[in-house]
């Protein structure tokens, strides 16, 4: 198993373009199921995530051939309509699958998706979805059974807001199957977030009819097949977010190129209160903009709270937490969307950081400097949030279980190293001494009050 073995007190200069976004990609790959034809999506970063997708999909009777960034889809086959757990539970997005199977072929199985473990995700709202476009739902032996009406799919009105908001897997799932149900369908309570706008873009390339994507309201009128298109997905604001603030956390001097700037307006905000300066070069487009990230001699603090989209993301919690670890005072930050994604704040604490959680909050008391120490990566965002600190600790900092970042960072350690950081990639069994993960006296006491 690989960790990182980082060496801190180093500034990131230079310039680096954002990758095509994970959480884009994975449900344009599924539409490749909602057609005969070919799709071509550009941009899809090389990841596990991405790798495993296109695996289902392959079982799922799709051709899938990768050339550098450049994946093509083709559907050769439609007698295989089962996602099975071994693929589906390395990851969330499999779920994406559901609607367009169903859609196209009359009927699905998947098994419930697996993912990082960072609190409740329950699929009670794609299933409430696809029930109002007549589709009988039945569960068993873990598996999602869905079967569409004689005739097919029915346009409908379905309400998706659930108790911590809209469900952006879910909007993508319900608004692929509406393309092709008879009539019309108002998805009411939506996913306002920008990867849902993006399939959008590549549904209606494809022939779909949708309008209001990026709104609470979308209506999809259906229609009676789909074609092929070639599509380039989003730039990742995930990944945006976490280099802007690895740029501030290391006192740096960085230029993204390809960068979503539009959709990060409220990272932009929060990062001008904080003292991290962001300047726009060309925003000829605002979703590919080029900026420069510099920081003001001291950081301050805010507070925050996780919100579904336009408001401040909850993947970049624990990458903007790391940052707050810094700054000037005491910052709060609120998490509103997955009860668990705080596994990173004892290890934090592990490197000198002053935290303490109160249910939801945690309250970030500014230190001087973070101290190298070995961390355990619990989920995919935290471990970034961790490579951040170590960025900026003093001494060596060992990041295990770099294969959480993996999922949704292409080569990140290598773009880092370009950038003027010292990270090193090996395996744990090489280390000259393996590191103890036991938590240090305190630490619980500062993670879980």
């Amino acid at each position: 198993m690989d960790v990182f073995v980082i060496e801190g007190g180093r500034r990131l200069d230079g310039s680096i373009a954002v990758q095509g976004a994970k959480n884009a990609a994975l449900p344009l790959m599924a539409t490749a199921l909602l057609t005969d034809e070919p799709i071509t999506i550009r941009d899809a970063p090389d990841l596990a995530d991405i790798r495993n997708m296109a695996r289902l999909l392959e079982e799922l009777g799709c051709e899938t051939k990768r050339q550098g960034h450049r994946l093509s889809l083709r559907t050769a086959d439609r007698t295989q309509s089962h996602a099975r757990y071994d693929v589906v539970r390395t990851m969330r997005a499999s779920i994406c699958v559901l609607g367009p199977l169903l859609a196209r072929r009359g009927e699905a199985r998947v098994s419930m998706p697996g993912g990082c473990t960072i609190g409740d995700r329950p699929v009670d709202l794609h299933l409430r979805g696809l029930e109002a476009l007549g589709a009988q739902i039945d569960l068993d032996a873990g598996d999602i059974v869905a079967r569409a009406p004689v005739g097919g799919l029915r346009g409908a009105r379905i309400f998706l807001g659930g108790p911590f908001g809209s469900t952006v897997l879910g909007t993508a799932n319900i608004m692929s199957a509406a393309t092709l149900a008879r009539g019309t369908t108002t998805i009411e309570s939506a996913a306002c977030e920008p990867e849902i706008v993006d399939l959008a873009r590549l549904l209606n390339a494809m022939g779909a009819k949708i309008s209001g994507a990026g709104s609470p309201r979308i209506v999809v009128q259906g229609v009676d097949s789909l074609g092929g298109a070639d599509h380039r997905v989003m730039p990742d604001r995930i990944e945006a977010g976490t280099l802007m603030c690895a740029a501030a956390i290391t006192n740096g001097d960085l230029t993204l190129e390809n960068c979503p700037l539009d959709a990060l307006l409220v990272l932009w905000d929060l990062l001008h209160r904080i003292g991290v300066r962001i300047d726009p070069i060309d925003e000829t487009d605002p979703l590919r903009a080029t900026c420069r990230i510099t920081t003001e001699r001291s950081l301050r603090p805010v507070q925050v709270t996780t919100q579904p989209h336009p408001g401040f993301p909850t993947d970049l919690q624990a990458q903007l937490m790391a940052l707050l670890c810094l700054a000037e005072g005491n910052s709060i930050v609120t998490e509103k969307i997955f009860s668990e994604r705080f596994m990173h704040v004892p290890e934090l604490a592990r490197m000198g950081a002053s935290l303490h959680r109160a249910g939801a909050t945690v309250v970030v008391s500014g230190v001087r400097r973070l101290r190298g120490a070995p961390v355990m990566a619990s989920d995919l965002r935290a471990s970034a949030g961790l490579v951040l600190a170590g960025l900026a600790a003093e001494g060596t900092t060992i990041v295990n279980r770099v294969y959480h970042l993996d999922r949704g960072y292409e080569r990140l350690d290598e773009r880092l190293i370009q950038l003027g950081a010292k990270i090193e990639r090996v395996d744990e069994k090489d280390l000259e001494s393996p590191p103890t993960i036991a938590v240090m006296p305190g630490v619980a006491r500062l993670a879980s009050a």
